[in-house]
């Protein structure tokens, strides 16, 4: 979708940034009003940016680690459709949980609970190489080739 044929230009990067940030928390959103909504009387910010909420200890804990995995598989999808190429997708998710660790400190402040830690590193992961994998398939098609003379 955003893949051109300029090596580097940076309104690309920045935008392509952007779109999957945004699609990110969107659907961090919809996994959270599905799982966490229903269990919590009024759901807020608090379920994305703070670290204490992400624990092992309590039912709505374990619904919002899961809806952040899940997160970061939809977000390996996303890559596939916006970055399109296997050998970025390790910088893209890497920018995006670091920003979205830059908003959790701007909002909770530094993260000391081990949980978030280990839930991020392994959303990045899973982003990361789920997205290469998606990438690497496409990029291992076949390129069709059509004949252009026809036989006489």
């Amino acid at each position: 979708m955003f893949y051109g044929a300029v090596v580097w230009d940076p309104w690309l990067i920045s935008s392509q940034i952007v779109c999957l940030q945004c699609l990110y928390y969107l659907t961090l959103g919809l996994f959270m009003s599905i799982l966490v909504g229903t269990r919590v009387s009024r759901m807020t910010l608090v379920y994305f940016f703070d670290f204490s909420t992400l624990t092992a200890s309590t039912a709505t804990g374990w619904c919002a680690i899961i809806a952040f995995l899940l997160t970061s598989l939809a977000g390996s999808v996303y890559m596939f459709y916006i970055v399109e190429r296997a050998k970025k997708c390790l910088d893209f998710s890497a920018t995006l949980y670091i920003i979205h660790l830059f908003i959790c400190i701007i909002y909770g402040g530094w993260p000391s609970s081990i949980t978030w830690w280990v839930l991020n590193v392994t959303g990045l992961a899973l982003m990361s190489l789920l997205g290469e994998w998606l990438c690497i398939r496409r990029e291992m098609r076949e390129i069709p080739i059509t004949r252009l003379r026809s036989n006489v």
